[in-house]
């Protein structure tokens, strides 16, 4: 007989209806879809999916239905039995001294495999504690990675040499480098006597322009003496300081250098067009910060802890001209504002016509723009009652025009042109309204551009999505992304060094010609970037000879080859380049 207060017992329903993962959480909104003939809209709400992924997850499953939910369980023991026969082995060798690791390399002598981690397992059950960190010299005698030498300016060696290098192609930037006034540019940059600071920008720079690896990887190639050569030191530094340096660097530095690199680069002959691409691109964050907002990422299409930087892209040169990697949600929508009165200060106008996509900036602030005299292209966002409106017009108010330089099934889309009245923007804006352009709902232009043909405007926005792709393309190739553990470098930094590396790859473009002015910088990387050199140090020059290759008529058509320009900091030899 029950005596005492009543008290509430556990409910065993529960552990069904409350699935405590996600595989748990997927069979039992699957089992009520398809046995309990539940609606999709019941199974999704009831277990906090959104009626879209729901639909992804029956779909997938239906593709896959033998998929396990139940693993069988495992058998046999948990532990290692105390007859194991490598048990004593191990024990004796740990009362050698022996690291769980030499006791991972002995039994591999002997042609045992085991892991160290099980290895560790026994031991600990044995009852042994972790061995103290020892010196290399007190560790048994095995083979270990070379030590590099220490990056030192002081110890650069000119002296008669010839050496290999599979870094030849950084040799092709060298002339415009040399004429870059890197002290002026880089003031106020950290340095010290060993490694001054324009030495470290160009190692870094260096690293940035030889797309095909991470910063990460830049320890196998710590002996390369080419990429030394590049930087104008003895050997490229260590990792650990390419961290440490990314972190000394004062964030008020980089606007300023920016200004001048560009200067730069415009008196070499970089051009520079009046038309701008504009975008947001998020940089995945996988670490633990709770200052880092969730944006959007569209690799992942999906929303995550990352840093939001703001990009600005040439549309006639793809070159990239702006970029900020510091902006908040709260202040993305003001940028373009930014970008703005950046590029009046830096070319003392402003720019002709700016495109970007619908969610980049608010209608207050494109009646801003349109009130300084700049033209501009975007997308306004689709509404229901906006879908109903379009779907009332009545035939007769849609015309067909004509597209150029898009996909052949879309070239001959209907439009409505009109001017209507946005909520906090200033007087009237063009909206054209676009079907057949290949997606199911009408695509809504805005633009204040009143007198151009609407053919001309959707040609133009259709360019920047391809645009958009090159944009995609060039973050990948300059891994401004690809971030790592191994070097947490500085995103204002790296996002520094690939405005630089863009500039430069667009000027050996643009030198190049032959179709190449246009070119992505993967493709430039590709067919004369990536190539092993012979460079042969002699008192007065270094040549850097290349290989035989199918593209060096293209190099010696530009004149590559007539341009030994004395380097400065590598005590005022003369460069020669030398094409197989």
């Amino acid at each position: 007989m029950f005596n005492g207060k009543h008290k509430k017992l556990t409910n065993p329903a529960q552990a069904f209806l409350r699935p405590v993962n996600s595989t748990h959480r997927q069979y039992e909104a699957l089992r009520a879809y398809f046995v309990d003939k539940l609606p999709s809209k019941d199974v999704a709400g009831r277990f906090g999916y959104s009626p879209g992924s729901f639909r992804v997850l029956v779909h997938d499953f239906r593709r896959n239905p033998q998929r396990p939910f139940f693993l069988p369980p495992a058998k046999g023991p948990k532990e290692s039995p105390k007859s194991d026969p490598l048990r004593s082995q191990i024990i004796q060798a740990r009362k050698q001294n022996l690291s769980v690791y030499d006791i991972e390399r002995l039994l591999q002598e002997q042609g045992h495999r085991l892991s160290a981690v099980s290895i560790a397992k026994i031991l600990k059950e044995e009852g042994f504690a972790r061995l103290p960190r020892r010196a290399d010299e007190e560790r048994p005698a095995h083979p270990h990675p070379q030590r590099a030498a220490i990056a030192d300016v002081r110890e650069l060696d000119l002296n008669p040499r010839q050496f290999r290098t599979e870094f030849g192609g950084l040799f092709l930037f060298m002339p415009y480098l040399v004429a870059i006034p890197w002290e002026k540019v880089f003031s106020g940059f950290p340095g010290s006597r060993m490694i001054p600071a324009i030495h470290a920008i160009r190692s870094l720079l260096g690293l940035k322009l030889y797309g095909w690896a991470r910063h990460s990887h830049v320890m196998p190639e710590a002996f390369d003496p080419g990429l030394a050569l590049f930087a104008g030191l003895n050997c490229i530094p260590k990792r650990s300081f390419l961290t440490e340096y990314s972190c000394r660097i004062r964030p008020a530095s980089y606007p300023k250098s920016m200004r001048r690199w560009f200067e730069a680069m415009r008196s070499l002959g970089l051009s520079s067009g009046d038309s701008f691409d504009l975008d947001f691109h998020t940089i995945p964050f996988h670490g633990e910060d709770a200052l880092l907002q969730k944006h959007y990422v569209s690799k992942r299409s999906r929303r995550q802890k990352g840093i939001l930087a703001f990009l600005v892209q040439d549309a006639d040169t793809h070159v990239f001209c702006y970029a900020n990697a510091k902006v908040r949600k709260e202040d993305q929508a003001d940028e373009i504002l930014r970008f703005i009165d950046y590029w009046k200060k830096q070319t003392g106008r402003l720019p002709r016509e700016l495109i970007f996509d619908s969610k980049l900036t608010t209608y207050r602030n494109l009646s801003k723009v349109n009130g300084q005299g700049i033209d501009f292209i975007t997308l306004r966002r689709r509404s229901a009652p906006m879908l109903r409106e379009m779907a009332a017009l009545p035939a007769s108010a849609w015309r067909q025009i004509h597209l150029e330089g898009v996909s052949r099934l879309y070239r001959h889309p209907h439009i409505v042109d009109q001017k209507i009245q946005l909520r906090g923007y200033e007087g009237l804006i063009r909206q054209i309204t676009i079907t057949e352009l290949g997606h199911e709902e009408p695509t809504l232009l805005l633009t204040n551009q009143r007198t151009r043909s609407a053919a001309k405007l959707i040609e133009r926005y259709a360019r920047r999505m391809i645009i958009e792709n090159n944009i995609q393309d060039s973050i990948d190739f300059f891994h401004m992304d690809a971030l790592s553990s191994a070097v947490a470098m500085k995103v204002d930094c790296d996002v520094q060094l690939t405005l630089m590396g863009s500039s430069l790859y667009r000027l050996f473009g643009q030198e190049l010609g032959q179709g190449y002015e246009r070119a992505k910088s993967r493709t430039l990387f590709r067919d004369f970037v990536r190539a092993s050199a012979i460079v042969d140090i002699t008192p007065e020059e270094i040549t850097v000879r290349f290989q035989k290759r199918a593209h060096n008529p293209l190099l010696l058509n530009a004149a590559f080859d007539k341009k030994p320009v004395p380097v400065p900091w590598l005590r005022n030899k003369t460069l020669r380049l030398v094409f197989g």
